[in-house]
């Protein structure tokens, strides 16, 4: 780390732990200060506006330089010009951070970018949250560095949101969800300060008990991976809603915050690698927070669930498995004291039955409770729907919302609370079960989906560190303008064969030499035209296969000749490769390197051959990667059976194939800088090793 970052870094500190604040602009950061000193901060105050002496009732500092010392959070709410100027007076002043509300920057073009780039200068070793943001929610020190009014509350501990949209954070904190946030940032353009740099210190922070992501598109992807890793170690899960996965959708990124959205399928992969939680929508982000929130996940997703109607349960059973849930059974014991407790009608599994007739029976549901909690699950969990206050019977909710939480706590188990419907659980309730360690999840659907995904990182977390990919930083290349030079097979194979991936027996030949060449390479055989200028050679008629002997080789090599003046009459046909006929494969896969510039460099492994377009079956591994990591990416194609002794064929030689692979891998790494471009297709895999059989690279020019 420079000097320069670690002086970032502990301003960055100052920013999220401040001891005194600073608003600059007019009335509304009046009204800002005032929700802050009304919300409880316990540190000085200051508003500093040259015009006024005083506004809304709060009196002004005339400038920057006059207050009585470095502020260590300022909030600027002026235009873009003067913004500049603030900046540089607080970063000589000594500030510890500044928020820039003011648009007009990098989204706006190059005239913007430039002048976001004088507003980096000018922050110097000063924290930057900005611009084009609406600032920083922390819920921790009740600093609300924020233009409007905003609908949290202080907490002890709680989730930390990152988020590209203002409004989306403004929402997030007005919702009737009960969601704990300890704080919530909007990162707007990420000049200086993004993603990557706020989880970093925020995940030092040990009452922050997971990180939300509300992602347009990340700019610091080798950041964001060390962040992340970080948090695997630690056990903070991450949750990311990712949008941009449309082509609209990656367009409006771009005009939004200037964030390039990236290939979808990359960041998939960069989250799997990292165990970061993807969800779909605002109210799975939601959910799943709350799941995690409290800090007490699951350790498995064994889970014992108890409702007080059959229809619940049947939901919770559907609901459970199509999670990744289990539902322990009963044992023998835990049937026979719960039969001495329910009615003779109730239905003794998991999940649990317990019916109205126990309902406001202290001792009863206690029995109830303890005999159901006694039982191997990792996390137990209660569906409760409230009625409406009028109806007089929410005591005996709160009595059974009181008695699980208790049972949770004798028993040694974590769980969660949900209703059927969203909103029948009110407000209170929720609030009761979070300051218990309890998550009170909206909605059963919602509900075990949310607790599906945090109780599957759990057991995901562990296989992660084991394999070691997570601790590898995504290679992030520098983009390539030119359109580079094509390799030709022979080349490109030459190439990839240095690092270790095998290909055919073959000789470098000419039309008028290959008879004599074929005779030492031995029948039968494969001739293939040898030209950069056609780099889809069965298309040109460039290929001929099963070539049993000369008479066959000669007939090929006069109708290439022909084919060729046809489809590309400007190509010469005067170089032939001729490789041994390779023996029928058990799979043939395609290997490949795609190059996504300011983002990373992906290993993609698919079908291959013919069915490369039709079956579309492929993963991305972001590189460096892992053997372990390979091999897993092999094993979840929908393609794998037939590397697994598909209808009694012989497995394929899945080491000899990963080493294969690992060659592409190494290779790209060794050129990440200048590739553009690397296809093998298809590599024949065998159940004594694999072979491939054509090859494609594209470098830039140096």
């Amino acid at each position: 780390m420079s000097q320069h970052t670690a002086a970032i870094r502990e301003n960055l500190k100052r920013l999220l732990a401040p001891r005194h604040l600073a608003f600059i602009g007019g009335r509304s950061m009046a009204r800002a200060l005032r929700r802050c000193a009304e919300g409880g901060f316990q540190g000085q105050l200051w508003l500093v506006n040259p015009q006024h002496e005083s506004l809304e009732g709060v009196p002004c500092v005339r400038s920057v330089s006059d207050l009585p010392c470095a502020p260590d959070a300022v909030f600027i709410a002026t235009n873009r010009e003067l913004t500049l100027a603030c900046v540089a007076a607080l970063a000589a002043k000594g500030a510890g951070g500044a928020i820039c509300y003011a648009s007009g920057f990098a989204e706006t073009g190059a005239a913007g970018q430039a002048l976001q780039d004088q507003l980096l200068q000018a922050a110097g070793d000063m924290a930057l949250l900005g611009p084009n943001c609406y600032g920083l929610l922390d819920y921790l020190h009740s600093a609300a560095l924020w233009p409007v009014a905003h609908g949290g509350k202080p907490v002890e501990k709680g989730v930390a949101v990152l988020t590209q949209s203002g409004n989306f954070a403004y929402n997030l904190s007005m919702s009737d969800r009960s969601l704990p946030i300890a704080y919530m940032a909007s990162v707007g353009n990420q000049a200086q300060l993004g993603v990557a740099e706020l989880m970093d210190v925020l995940l030092d922070e040990p009452r922050v008990t997971a990180i939300g992501l509300h992602l347009e598109g990340l700019k610091n992807v080798p950041g964001f991976a060390r962040a992340a890793h970080k948090a695997l170690q630690k056990g903070i899960p991450i949750i990311a809603l990712k949008t941009g996965v449309s082509q609209l959708g990656a367009e409006l990124a771009l005009s939004h915050t200037s964030a390039l959205a990236g290939s979808d399928a990359l960041y998939d992969s960069l989250f799997e690698r990292l165990g970061v939680i993807r969800v779909s929508g605002p109210v799975s982000f939601m959910e799943t927070l709350k799941a995690a929130a409290c800090g007490q996940l699951p350790t498995g997703p064994g889970l014992i669930a108890l409702a007080c109607s059959g229809g619940d349960a049947g939901l919770i059973a559907d609901y459970a498995e199509g999670n990744g849930l289990q539902l322990p059974s009963l044992d023998d014991g835990q049937r026979v004291e719960l039969a001495q407790v329910l009615p003779s009608y109730a239905n003794l599994v998991n999940p649990l039955d317990f019916t109205t007739a126990i309902w406001g029976d202290r001792k009863a549901l206690d029995a109830m409770l303890d005999s159901a909690l006694r039982t191997p699950a990792d996390a137990a969990l209660l569906v409760l729907d409230y009625p409406a206050e009028s109806s007089g019977e929410r005591p005996q909710c709160d009595l059974l919302l009181e008695l699980f939480c208790a049972a949770l706590v004798r028993h040694g188990k974590s769980g969660f609370v949900t209703s059927a419907f969203p909103e029948l659980l009110p407000a209170y309730a929720r609030e009761r079960l979070h300051q218990q360690g309890v998550a009170a999840l909206q909605g059963v659907e919602e509900g075990l989906a949310a607790w599906g995904r945090v109780a599957g990182y759990q057991q995901r977390r562990q296989q992660l560190l084991a394999l070691g990919e997570s601790a590898l930083v995504p290679f992030c290349p520098q983009a390539l303008s030119s359109q580079g030079q094509l390799l030709d097979e022979w080349q490109s194979k030459q190439a990839l064969q240095a690092f270790g991936l095998p290909i055919p027996a073959a000789r470098l030949s000419t039309p008028a030499q290959a008879l004599q060449d074929a005779a030492q390479l031995g029948y039968p055989l494969v001739l293939k035209a040898l030209s950069a200028q056609l780099p889809h050679k069965t298309e040109a008629g460039a290929v001929a296969l099963n070539l049993a002997d000369a008479a066959a080789l000669q007939a090929a090599l006069e109708l290439m000749g022909q084919r060729i003046a046809a489809y590309a009459p400007g190509v010469a046909f005067d170089r032939v490769l001729l490789e041994r006929m390779a023996a029928p494969p058990l799979a043939e896969l395609i290997v490949g390197i795609k190059r996504e510039e300011g983002f990373g460099l992906a290993l993609v492994i698919g079908a291959g051959g013919i069915l490369v377009e039709l079956l579309k079956d492929s993963r991305s591994l972001l590189l460096p990667t892992t053997d372990g990591a390979i091999r897993g990416a092999l094993l979840s194609l929908r393609s794998a059976p037939l590397l697994q002794g598909f209808r009694g064929r012989p497995p394929a030689d899945l080491d000899a194939l990963v080493a294969a692979i690992r060659a592409v891998a190494d290779y790209a790494g060794e050129h990440a800088e200048q590739l553009l471009e690397l296809d093998v297709n298809p590599l024949l895999v065998g159940a004594n090793g694999c072979v491939a059989v054509d090859a494609l690279i594209r470098l830039a020019r140096t």
